[in-house]
Formats: C-alpha cells, sequence, structure tokens
C-alpha cells in the first residue's frame, strides 16, 4: 500500500478520531430523528465525503452526520469510517468494504448467496484455516458446498474464489491477484471482507444483511483500535486481559439471574445468539429426526430481525418451513401454540417455536399454566406413532428477571431455551452482546447451539463480556426502577388522554414478577374514513415524538431499543423494529421505553402540553 498518495486521507481520518462523537464509540441504538431507512446505506457516506472534501472534522460537523446503518449490526458510523478509509487507500468504492466482529461470517455470507444462485465457490487460504472452520458442518447443516484450497493460484475457476488471510495488518490487501472476495481477519478484532470487481457488486446487499441479521459489524471499539493502528502502527496498547474473570462474573450472574445452574452461553448479540440456537436445533433435527421437516414457528408481527432471519434459514433448505404463529391483538398465544402444534404433529415433523413473552410490541402475557399444557400435551402422528416434542425458544429480552427455568418454575418441564438480547436490560444499552441458557430437560441441545456460535465466530467479545460483568449484578433493580416510571406514567396517561388505548401489563402481571418498563400507545384518532384515520394517527404519533425529543432532548431519544441506563427512548414499531414484517401485520403505534433515570415530572409535563394541542 502506497500510504505517501493518501497523506490527506490519513490526516482527515486523525482529525475525525479526535473529534468525533462520544456516541460513536458508545450508543448501540440508532436515532431516527436523523435516519431515513431507504438511504440508510449510502447517505453517512455523502455526507462524509462532504466534509472530507471540505476538510471539515468539526465536531459539531461529525454530530450532525446522519445515523449509519442500523444498529451496530449493519454498521454504525465508526465502522463506516473504517470501510471507506480502506476503500480510500485502494481505490475502491466504500460499499465494497464491509467489516465485521465475526472472522467467519463473511465467508459464510458468500457461501450463502451462492448455494442459492447454485454456483460453485472456492476458498484459498493462506497458512491455517480458522480452529473454527468446520467444513463437514457447513455442507452438511448449512447446505454450503465449496472447495478449499491451501494459498496459490486463484484463476481458472468456474465460480467465486474467497481469499481467507490471517495478518496483523487487517487493511491491506493484494488487489492483483484473481479474487472476488478478500477476507482478512484478525484474532482479535474480526475481519474486514472486500468484494473485488463489478462483476460482484450483486452480492454487497446480500452480505450486508447477513451481518444484519446473523452476526454483527466490527464493534466499535475495535474498530478504532485498527483506525489508530493505521494512523500509528505502533499503537495498540496491551491491555491486561481479564476475560475469563469476567467471563465467570458473567455467567454466574446469568445462573442466578435465571434461576439455572446450566452454563449459559454469550454471543455478540442477541440475533447472533438467535442464530446459532436456531442452528444448533436444526443441527440436532437433522442427527436425530433424520428425513423429517423441520418447522421454525413464529409470530408474523414479532421483532423484525427474529421473522427474517427465521425465514432466511429455511430458505436456505427444502426441508424446514416457517409456520406463522399470531399472538398479538386478541389472539390466544397458548391456543394458537396447541392449534400449530396439532397440525405438526400430524404432519411428524419436529417443531421449534420462537416466541417473545411479554409480546412485542402489544406487551401481552399469555396464560402461563395453559401455555404449559399446549407444549406438554402428548401428540400422535399420523401414523400413529408419538410425535416429537417441541423446542420453545424464548425471547425474554422484555422480562429477563422472570423465571422460567428452575426446577420449580413454570416451563421446567417443556423443552426451554431462554435468550435475551444484552444491549437491553443487561448492558443497560453499552453493547450489543446476548446471552442464552436452558433449563434441565433442554440441556442436552446447548452442545450444539454452542458449536455453531463457534462456527459462526459469534462468541461476544472481550470488551463485551467486561461491560456485562459490569452490569448485570444490578440489572434487576435497574428493572425494577424502570418498571416504576414506565407505570406512573401509564398511569398519569390513562388519566389525561383516557381515549388512548396503551398496551401494559396489569397490576396482576406485575405482581407475578412481568414488570416490563416498555408499553405501546395507540393514540385517538379521527376522519371521515379509515384511510383518513390512519393517516391522522400516524402524524399524531409523530407529533409527539418530535414534541418529546425536541423539549427534553438530553433525555427524550427516538429510538428504537430500551433496558437503557437513562432517559426515555420513542419509536413507531412499524418504521423500526419491525422493518422487515409484512405491512399487514405491522403496528403504527407509539412505543415508549423508560429508564429508572429519567426526569418523570417534565416528560408528563410535555405530555399535558401534546394533549392540550389536539
Amino acid at each position: 500500500m502506497k500510504m505517501t498518495q493518501h497523506n490527506h486521507t490519513l490526516d482527515y481520518i486523525k482529525g475525525v478520531i479526535e473529534n468525533m462523537p462520544a456516541d460513536w464509540l458508545k450508543l448501540t441504538t440508532h436515532r431516527l430523528d436523523i435516519y431515513e431507512e431507504e438511504l440508510a446505506k449510502t447517505q453517512f457516506l455523502e455526507h462524509l465525503e462532504n466534509l472530507f472534501n471540505a476538510n471539515n472534522f468539526e465536531s459539531k460537523a461529525l454530530n450532525e452526520l446522519p445515523t449509519a446503518y442500523d444498529y451496530i449490526r449493519l454498521g454504525h458510523p465508526l465502522s463506516c469510517v473504517l470501510e471507506w478509509t480502506i476503500a480510500k487507500l485502494h481505490n475502491q468504492p466504500p460499499e465494497n468494504v464491509i467489516s465485521f466482529s465475526s472472522k467467519i461470517a463473511p465467508v459464510l455470507a458468500v457461501l450463502r448467496k451462492n448455494l442459492l444462485a447454485n454456483k460453485n465457490t472456492q476458498i484459498i487460504y493462506k497458512g491455517e484455516l480458522p480452529a473454527y472452520f468446520d467444513a463437514d458442518v457447513l455442507r452438511r447443516v448449512y447446505g454450503y458446498q465449496f472447495e478449499l484450497k491451501q494459498a496459490g493460484d486463484a484463476t481458472g475457476f468456474d465460480g467465486s474464489t474467497v481469499f481467507i488471510a490471517a495478518q496483523d495488518n487487517i487493511v491491506d490487501f493484494d488487489l492483483s491477484q484473481g479474487v472476488d472476495f478478500f477476507v482478512n481477519t484478525h484474532a482479535h478484532f474480526g475481519s474486514v471482507l472486500l468484494v473485488n470487481g463489478e462483476q460482484n457488486a450483486g452480492y454487497i446487499s446480500e452480505i450486508q444483511h447477513v451481518r444484519r441479521r446473523e452476526t454483527i459489524a466490527m464493534t466499535p471499539a475495535n474498530v478504532l483500535t485498527v483506525l489508530k493502528t493505521l494512523l500509528a502502527p505502533s499503537s495498540i496498547e496491551n491491555k491486561q486481559d481479564n476475560t475469563e474473570a469476567d467471563k465467570t462474573l458473567v455467567l454466574d450472574a446469568i445462573k442466578e439471574i435465571t434461576n439455572t445452574n446450566i452454563p449459559a452461553l454469550v454471543g455478540s448479540s442477541g440475533l447472533s445468539m438467535q442464530y446459532a440456537i436456531v442452528m444448533g436445533l436444526v443441527h440436532e433435527a437433522l442427527d436425530t429426526h433424520q428425513g423429517k421437516a423441520i418447522k421454525i414457528v413464529v409470530p408474523p408481527n414479532c421483532y423484525g430481525g427474529t421473522n427474517d432471519q427465521a425465514r432466511r434459514v429455511a430458505a436456505c433448505s427444502d426441508h424446514i418451513e416457517v409456520v406463522d404463529l399470531p399472538v398479538d391483538g386478541g389472539k390466544d398465544m397458548a391456543q394458537g401454540i396447541d392449534t400449530v402444534l396439532d397440525k405438526i404433529a400430524d404432519e411428524d415433523a419436529v417443531p421449534y417455536i420462537i416466541v417473545e413473552i411479554p409480546t412485542n410490541p402489544r406487551v401481552e402475557v399469555p396464560n402461563l399454566v395453559k401455555l404449559k399444557e399446549a407444549l406438554s400435551k402428548v401428540r400422535k402422528t399420523r401414523g400413529g406413532g408419538a410425535a416429537v416434542d417441541p423446542v420453545f425458544i424464548l425471547d425474554q429480552t422484555f422480562c429477563p428477571n422472570v423465571y422460567f427455568l428452575g426446577e420449580n418454575d413454570m416451563l421446567s418441564t417443556v423443552r426451554t431455551i431462554a435468550y435475551v438480547s444484552g444491549s437491553k436490560f443487561p448492558s443497560g444499552g453499552l453493547c450489543t452482546a446476548g446471552y442464552c441458557t436452558a433449563n434441565k430437560k433442554a440441556e442436552p441441545l446447548m452442545e450444539k447451539i454452542a458449536l455453531h456460535l463457534k462456527i459462526a465466530d459469534n462468541e461476544a467479545t472481550a470488551l463485551q463480556l467486561e461491560i456485562l460483568a459490569k452490569q448485570l449484578p444490578s440489572m434487576n433493580q435497574r428493572i425494577k426502577g424502570a418498571y416504576e416510571n414506565a407505570r406512573k406514567f401509564v398511569n398519569f396517561i390513562e388519566e389525561t388522554l383516557p381515549e388512548a388505548k396503551i398496551n401494559f401489563v396489569s397490576e396482576e402481571l406485575a405482581a407475578q414478577g412481568f414488570t416490563p418498563s416498555v408499553f405501546s400507545l395507540d393514540l385517538p384518532t379521527k376522519g371521515n374514513s379509515d384511510e383518513e384515520k390512519e393517516a391522522y394517527k400516524r402524524d399524531l404519533n409523530l407529533q409527539l415524538i418530535n414534541r418529546m425529543i425536541g423539549e427534553i432532548p438530553h433525555e427524550s431519544k427516538f429510538c428504537v431499543s430500551y433496558g437503557q441506563l437513562k432517559g426515555c427512548y420513542w419509536t413507531i414499531p412499524a418504521t423500526s423494529t419491525q422493518g422487515t414484517t409484512k405491512e399487514d401485520d405491522k403496528d403504527y403505534i407509539v412505543r415508549v421505553a423508560l429508564s429508572a433515570n429519567l426526569d418523570l415530572e417534565r416528560h408528563k409535563k410535555v405530555f399535558s402540553d401534546f394533549v392540550a394541542s389536539i
């Protein structure tokens, strides 16, 4: 790499690093007030390019850049800056460079695309393949087809060539080789993928979507270190490694929080964890129930990432199908599961059920006794044989403090795996890492889940474990304080705007331990037709959110997450968390997430002013 040609780029990046907003390093969600989803993958870089051309790296200008991509998974400001910088140094389009926290996910992304396109792949590696690269499992469980070769001539192959190289200088690429996809890996930072040539441009959005749904971008802290080493190659600090001690603290805390002694697994994000769960269970089904169809049962309006990921897994195999399970808006989850499981049993298929309790965004809790009965029911196949019993995969992110898995807890007799997104309550919004654990009955499944977490190289990073080790011990106390604020705010809204419909847990459910800090608000509307009423309500949603973030900018944010350490987050699920959900299943309502630390009286005052204005 001829660095002398790029001094201006490096000088500019040095200024950006010195003046960047603190949120670039610490915020795990994205601000929706400066976010246009249809421009999400281009807008940040276009504005950054304009600042570069003007040699402007002032803090104010950087802080006003539009939101980059989507959470930390698809990309964030620092990962975008790194990718833009590498592209500049190699005279490549910035969209051709994609960073990952995982060292193997970019390879899996190419393999997935070529599986669906029925295209050959050869993987050429320099030195040793990553230890977690399990060719047999990738072929048998994922269905990926490829040839493996030691580094050598890449030409003359009918298909895609992927070149993997482990190297200290993760930003350096030799583009003279006849390679379609370069993957530079680093033991601590993850990987950087360079898509080479216009003929491969069609892969870019597919690779980005893998990063959005099955893994995450290189973490902000690691990106910052890579950028600093690019500017000063000897700048890496040898920080004391407390990873094992942090991991022990995290696993002990999860045991206490979940009331189970099964060792937990910790992934780089909630969706990374969910992907390992689903692929681990697919692997289990292939081994234990050979020849049987696999049915992944998912609510159609649940969190978009869960819904989309399940369908993406099913798209890769003729043996896997997604089955819709309506659970919200008056639908009975227990009854729905009973009906779906009867049908799956009749077909002699393997049922895996993914649900959120409480549901999202309507914050509903099913009758747990009936749920347990539906899941425990002994069923027969059409031929009279014993049906495969379900695995219940519980997204417990809204209420991670509720006991489901212990010996005498509600779901102890049903094979249950519970997982939680760590960017919410576990870390207070400081990192994305997620975790999962199981009850005694599902413990044998954890080995395969652990295997697939490693195969995708999606385990939590050292810094993520350090953050969780600090934050998990206070989680239940923060949940309690946040719920109390949410309950007070809900009560106030009911008094101030009684025509609004509020979705929140009842006092009775709260007494049972379901104490979320999130509620959804269906504002009153008016108009002469359904279309007019819907349009009025959607406009009112934005009026409320804009007033809140405009008048309380230091606390109220137009963000999509919850479980944060302070402030209040506002979003509209249909345009954020349900981004890939079918239009008819979307919820155009306001979702509000409170923390234990905010000026509740100020929020009440601004809400009162809003009500007076309508």
